[in-house]
């Protein structure tokens, strides 16, 4: 028997550090998992499940004007209850907070509900004082919003606080141009909210294909989102009539009745105790890890966000499935990063996989492009003159598909199929050579021109 108090201690219980942690135990190892807040983490308790919820009830308030045109007799305009909304969400975080933490307890994992912070290569310190040892250990600790440090930063609130809103903000402004602030802006604007999406450079959505982030930027604005770009915070003043004056680089104060801030994440690293193990981080506050997660001192590894390579929930729970299982399982696991998927919930929702176009160009040289922009048929019985686009990025000498991308209705559950595809190798050939589903939209993949 090991002289240490577990195997594993695993700091961090969202998505990550939860998987790693059963399937470790699964293995047969000694398993403690310390949390300080509540088992989830982010994804569960304050991001993508409760934000996929309000995008659901979002969809509702076009859906049931649309319904008219179905032959339904609805109401207009209908009423909307944002603490019904609101607290059905949060029950259903509820829920799953439950089922994690039975997971957990279900495969023999201890659950510490308290902070730890790391004094050595093999030992903890709890919030209680008490000291924990384990031959290994796994910072598991995700990240946090990014506040500006700007005056009057304390009138606004992050993504944490969004779903605990005691009613809607009538004007909104959300600073950000990455998916959480579009998602958001999608959100609120269909809640009824006034928005406006202010971003200190010109580009959204960097990273996505530019011809589809256009697009989503031409569909906001015909919505009425507005945008304020080159738009820096400079401050935030509060008035008596709890109204917020919001000063911005190169535009005139805009008074809203709410902040939100989406200026991206940052490692939870700080006060963490990790330089008392010769653990390295990097300029940003992520913990360096080699391929096997595995940090600068050798019995601590690091997953997920705290090492800031791919922020995304799938990500981080494969990264815990390969360590428990090339640690614990005897079975050498790589995580590989290439053809990941990734969607933005906006309004309508992007997706893509693989390369854009510009990458393409930039290490293929020759490409062709292929794509379909329609109409669904849906919006046409609705009367809605919003298109879809799906563009599809393949090498010009061999045919491979090199990416898919794509904005309109369920996009995203039809880029996971697509991952499949470009991950495989397959060819424009391929997709041509698969009969249609007719009527779908999905069909357009193997229809494209």
């Amino acid at each position: 028997m090991s002289h240490y108090d577990y195997d594993l201690l695993t700091i961090g219980a969202g998505s990550g550090g939860t998987r790693a942690s059963r399937v470790a135990a699964a293995h047969g190892a000694r398993v403690a998992v310390a949390e300080e807040y509540r088992v989830g983490g982010t994804c569960v308790i304050r991001g993508c499940v409760p934000k996929k919820l309000l995008v659901y009830g979002a969809h509702f308030a076009e859906d049931l004007r649309d319904a008219q045109h179905f032959g339904w007799d609805v109401p207009s305009p209908c009423s909307f209850s944002w603490p019904t909304l609101r607290d059905n969400v949060l029950r259903e975080v509820d829920r799953i907070n439950g089922a994690y933490t039975q997971t957990l307890q279900n495969n023999g994992v201890e659950i510490i509900p308290q902070r730890a912070v790391v004094t050595g290569p093999n030992s903890v310190r709890l919030a209680d004082g008490t000291e924990r040892t384990a031959e290994r250990i796994l910072i598991a600790v995700g990240a946090h919003p990014a506040i500006p440090e700007i005056p009057g930063h304390e009138h606004g609130i992050t993504s944490n606080e969004v779903f605990h809103l005691p009613e809607l903000p009538r004007r909104i402004l959300i600073a950000g141009g990455g998916y959480i602030a579009n998602e958001f802006a999608g959100i609120f604007h269909q809640f009824g909210s006034h928005v406006i999406l202010a971003n200190r450079s010109q580009e959204l959505l960097r990273g996505y294909d530019a011809q589809i982030r256009d697009r989503l930027l031409q569909i906001a604005t015909m919505k009425g989102i507005e945008f304020r770009f080159d738009a820096a915070f400079r401050g935030i003043d509060k008035g008596e009539d709890g109204c917020l004056t919001v000063h911005l680089a190169n535009h005139e104060p805009v008074v809203v009745d709410q902040v939100l801030f989406a200026t991206g994440r940052r490692p939870n690293t700080s006060g963490l105790g990790l330089e008392t193990a010769g653990v390295e981080i990097d300029d940003l506050g992520a913990v360096k890890v080699d391929e096997d997660h595995r940090s600068t001192c050798p019995s601590i590894y690091a997953i997920g966000d705290v090492t800031n390579r791919i922020q995304l929930t799938p990500v981080a729970i494969r990264e815990g499935q390969a360590f428990a299982d090339t640690v614990y399982g005897g079975k050498p696991t790589k995580v590989d990063y290439r053809c990941v998927p990734a969607a933005v919930f906006s309004h309508p929702p992007m997706a893509g996989v693989g390369l854009t176009e510009a990458q393409a160009k930039q290490q293929y040289g020759s490409v062709k492009v292929y794509s379909s922009d329609f109409r669904p048929m849906k919006n046409v019985l609705a009367g809605r003159n919003e298109r879809a686009l799906y563009k599809m990025v393949c090498d010009g000498l061999t045919d491979r598909v090199l990416g898919i991308h794509m904005i309109g209705p369920d996009v995203p559950e039809i880029i996971q199929i697509c991952a499949v595809a470009v991950k495989a190798g397959l060819t424009k050939a391929d997709f041509d050579a698969t009969v249609a589903l007719h009527p779908s939209m999905a069909e357009e993949l193997v229809l494209l021109r």
